[in-house]
């Protein structure tokens, strides 16, 4: 008797043939998308913050240089007559005056130009050519970029004169400018360059 044999083709297990992944490399890859997603993101920032616009400059601060808004009517001022010898050096210290004193710009006086001299608004003034004040020796007297300068309180306004030039000048700073031996320097600059020095120097101003 034949005896048949029965075949069965063995059918594949399954999940056979699928690549297995093991627990190690599942957890190097989660930790390397952990790692690459807040990366991504600080470059991106990065990024956008070289493309965004620059904010805008601030609006420059207001400096000592910076002039001061003034009135443009012209000061009054008196002009006494000079003799020949007062009006020669008072001319040239006119034309040496800067055109701006710190921040107070010059104005057109009303008589004399060639005596006097005006600044911002409230108006400095320059007049040069007067008399030297008398006063008593025990007063203060200060020196200003080698020109020696009386002060004497007037109304709301110091009076600074020379006292030790041939020929006077007296600059009046009006209260409303603080610490006026400041207002002075750079006018004594143009003093000391056109207004010889003399007259009876009060020993304060040589020490």
């Amino acid at each position: 008797m034949t005896s048949s044999r029965s075949i069965e083709r063995e059918q594949p297990a399954k999940g056979a043939g699928r690549p297995g992944r093991d627990p190690a490399s599942r957890k190097a890859a989660l930790i390397a998308t952990l790692v690459a997603v807040p990366v991504t993101v600080a470059v991106g920032g990065l990024i956008l913050a070289r493309l965004a616009p620059d904010p805008p400059a601030a609006a420059p601060s207001p400096t000592a240089t910076t002039a001061r808004a003034q009135s443009s009517a012209p000061v009054e001022m008196a002009a006494p007559a000079l003799d020949a010898r007062t009006a020669t050096v008072c001319r040239a210290l006119m034309s040496q005056l800067p055109g701006s004193v710190r921040d107070l710009t010059q104005r057109a006086v009303t008589a004399g130009a060639e005596q006097n001299a005006a600044y911002g608004d409230p108006a400095l003034t320059v007049a040069c050519g007067g008399a030297e004040p008398a006063f008593p020796a025990t007063d203060d007297v200060w020196t200003v970029n080698r020109v020696c300068w009386h002060a004497r309180q007037e109304n709301d306004a110091m009076v600074l004169t020379t006292v030790d030039r041939e020929t006077a000048v007296t600059v009046t700073v009006p209260g409303a400018y603080e610490q006026p031996l400041q207002w002075v320097a750079p006018i004594s600059d143009t003093i000391v360059a056109s207004v010889p020095s003399g007259g009876d120097v009060p020993s304060g101003c040589t020490g």
